[in-house]
């Protein structure tokens, strides 16, 4: 396991007093499936096979750390870019591990939510989804957020669509629009901050993810890919956020 790359100049002290050590929210990018396949000379499927027991693992190991909401990127709207036959195979596995793991979601009191647009894969496993949604819905322990046909540019060209619609029919002066009300259109609206983002396999982008939410959240890039990522890994990350001290832009 890689060490996570860390930005110079950071203070083991909090900024915020009463600040807690454990984020409430963590987002993930998951990234690195294809390379851990091809490294291993498999089939890109088999790295999102492996890609998914990282998921159990990253779930279970936020619900023991006492996370309140884990953020997924899932399937980007990019992603419709891929090969037919790997968007193919990303469903299936989509299907099979949500009938696998929604046991496992109720007996962890772990209640789903999906942001981005789910309906355009289709009729049959959006069904499934929202079933799923609905069957965990008043469960407490960690809400699993899972991020698909995602883009962050799309979610905040919706919120301004939507209240220069609302200005042009006379129902808000534009000049009261503010922070406030574009975080009321988000699809993360009734979710806590996002305090921490993770992003595997090296990568330092953020891949149109949670743009306006992570404005604040502290950043941390790892070189592990993601099926290898672990609960050594995810603990890592959390070790880092207690080390930062949080500004918030205030000085």
């Amino acid at each position: 396991m890689s060490d996570p790359i860390v930005r110079p100049g950071r203070s083991a002290e909090r900024e915020v007093e009463g600040q807690k050590a454990t984020p409430r929210h963590v987002a993930i990018i998951m990234d690195g499936n294809g390379r851990w396949a091809a490294r291993r000379g498999l089939p890109r499927v088999a790295g999102h096979r492996a890609g998914a027991e990282a998921v159990r693992r990253t779930m279970q190991a936020a619900a023991d750390a006492g996370v309140e909401v884990l953020t997924l990127y899932a399937f980007s709207s990019e992603n419709w870019r891929r090969s037919e036959d790997e968007v193919s195979d990303l469903k299936g596995l989509m299907r099979f591990y949500l009938e696998r793991e929604l046991g496992t979601l109720q007996k962890e009191k772990v209640r789903l939510k999906l942001i981005g647009e789910p309906a355009a894969f289709g009729n049959d496993l959006y069904d499934r989804l929202s079933q799923a949604v609905e069957e965990t819905k008043d469960n407490d322990r960690l809400t699993l957020v899972v991020a698909l046909n995602y883009g962050s540019q799309a979610e905040l060209v919706g919120a301004a669509r939507a209240l220069a619609e609302r200005a042009k029919a006379g129902e808000i002066d534009p000049a009261t629009i503010d922070i406030a009300a574009v975080e009321s259109l988000l699809h993360t609206r009734d979710l806590p901050p996002l305090d921490l983002l993770v992003r595997t396999s090296g990568e330092v982008r953020l891949s149109n993810f949670l743009l306006w939410q992570a404005a604040y959240a502290e950043l941390v890039f790892t070189d592990t890919l993601w099926p290898d990522f672990d609960e050594a890994a995810f603990a890592a990350t959390l070790a880092e956020f207690a080390r930062r001290q949080r500004r918030f832009g205030g000085r």
